[in-house]
């Protein structure tokens, strides 16, 4: 055997073993950021009168009425992640969850810019990044997507 092949052998090993684990990664992935997403959902139909609040003096929606846009936020954030999370859809609902999660850190720059935002932007990037994980990448053979396509 050369050394070549006495190199390649454990790499292949451990390649198929990274293959055969690589559903639950995508799954993880996609279960982790979805519920950050909808559990904000939930907080803002927990207290409506904060979230109409919130979304008029201090999110800056570009386009959107505040009223529109607190329904339209809540309604991606408690919706989108069911999809992302079953794998429905996985790869436009994960791309429109990212575009969601853009405009928020646009219309909230003023707070997660500053210094005492520093780790909510962070946050945003690392979920935004998982997203594009999805996007990229697809959902992964734990999701309907998968089913779905194996009867096509």
């Amino acid at each position: 055997m050369s050394l070549l092949q006495t190199l390649v052998k454990p790499y292949s090993a451990t390649a198929r073993l990274l293959d055969a684990i690589a559903p639950l990664f995508d799954l993880a992935v996609r279960l982790w950021v979805a519920l950050a997403f909808f559990k904000s959902g939930l907080v803002k139909i927990q207290s409506w009168d904060s979230t109409l609040m919130l979304f008029e003096y201090e999110y800056n929606v570009p386009l959107l009425s505040p009223q529109l846009a607190a329904w339209a936020g809540t309604a991606a954030e408690l919706g989108l992640p069911i999809l992302v999370a079953l794998g429905i859809a996985s790869r436009f609902s994960a791309l429109a969850l990212f575009l969601f999660n853009a405009v928020a850190v646009y219309s909230y720059s003023s707070f997660l810019f500053s210094a005492e935002g520093a780790a909510g932007l962070q946050q945003h990037m690392l979920w935004g990044t998982m997203l594009l994980i999805t996007v990229f990448h697809g959902p992964g053979k734990l999701s309907v997507d998968h089913l779905l396509c194996r009867k096509c």
